[in-house]
């Protein structure tokens, strides 16, 4: 019985800046005595969920995450005639539903909550309906805004309603934080822009700086298909989709930051998928000494295939079934492989 589908990629980016800090420099975690760069789990999980990949194979089943039910419900009853403070009352009623609103502005939720298509479809019909029969919700029917749902990205990567527990629902995904197998060092490209229409003072009319580093990422994901499954209603065909979407999104689909800039768009060269009924394990031990040499992309390749047959000596055999992708020599191929991931 597989219980646990194990990604360990390695994808190469080229300068770029994926995902900044406070400061607008691009991530870093320090391992192994060096500084390397990263790229939060936050930051891949909505790559991934927002993708056109992601919205072309299961788009139906994806939800929204949101600060402004309240607001939309309350635009919708102004536009179908309600007085705009009958229906900012209702529009709070409808706000509070889903977590505590803004002191400031009681039509906005403090939290984002992330709300799944059917469950969207149930505020839109009671906003209908209160339209229509020009009256505020019951409680009843405030109640049943939240319910049993579906959505994909809601039982892969969880959420939590803090004044509505029942409705909160467990991750079935967990995606590490991307790291950098080597050391980088983040460097300022200093950029100008010339005004095309001033011919007299043919000077920059535009300095500016920004923060780029290039690095061979080490990403792992670690998905409990049974969680998964139970998340989405014991339904095994949408679980076997969701897992097909996942999978490619993780091979295909990286943050968007400073793509323009960039164009810093890469796949996985190297991946090692893992099935099994085993307590799962993330093989980022293989990067704790950063990888050195002129290759990062095949020695990253060869330290991890070394690290993971050393803890099967050591620990036993700690997947039932893997699956090899690598680009370099021309090994698998993603068809094979999403096959392999989605299938129990």
């Amino acid at each position: 019985m597989t219980r646990f589908v194990q990604l360990h990629l390695l994808v190469s980016y080229p300068p770029a800046n994926l995902n900044r800090d406070d400061l607008g420099q691009p991530k870093t975690a320090r391992m192994g005595g060096v500084d390397r760069l990263r790229i939060s789990s936050q930051s891949l999980k909505r790559a991934w969920r927002t993708s056109d990949l992601m919205q072309q194979q299961i788009g139906e089943r994806i939800g929204k995450r949101t600060k402004r039910l309240g607001c939309e419900a309350f635009d919708a009853l102004v536009a179908a005639g309600i007085p705009e403070k009958s229906a900012k009352e209702w529009a709070t009623k409808i706000a509070g539903v889903y977590g505590a609103v803004k002191k400031e502005n009681p039509l906005e939720i403090e939290q984002l909550v992330h709300v799944a298509p059917e469950e969207r479809a149930t505020l839109d019909a009671l906003v209908a309906t209160l339209a229509a029969e020009k009256r505020a919700p019951t409680e009843d029917e405030l109640d049943a805004l939240l319910h049993t749902q579906t959505a994909v990205d809601i039982a892969m990567f969880g959420r939590m309603l803090a004044s509505k527990t029942e409705h909160n629902a467990e991750a079935a995904v967990q995606v590490a934080h991307a790291i950098g197998v080597h050391a980088s060092v983040i460097e300022d490209d200093y950029f100008t822009a010339v005004d095309d229409l001033n011919l007299a003072d043919p000077g920059a009319a535009h300095i500016g700086e920004t923060g780029f580093a290039a690095a061979v990422f080490y990403q792992y994901v670690c998905i409990d298909r049974d969680l998964l499954k139970r998340n989405l209603g014991g339904d095994e065909a949408l679980t076997q989709r969701a897992l097909r979407a996942v999978a490619e999104a993780a091979h295909k689909v990286g943050p968007t930051g400073k793509q323009n800039s960039f164009a810093s768009r890469a796949y996985a060269h190297y991946s090692l998928i893992e099935k099994g009924s085993q307590q799962p394990r993330s093989l980022s031990l293989a990067f704790v000494k950063p990888v050195s040499g002129s290759d990062y992309a095949g020695e990253a390749v060869q330290s991890l295939e070394r690290v993971r047959e050393n803890m099967d000596k050591v620990y036993g055999n700690c997947a039932d079934a893997r699956y090899e992708l690598d680009v370099l020599k021309g090994k698998g191929s993603l068809a094979e492989l999403l096959d392999f991931v989605a299938v129990e």
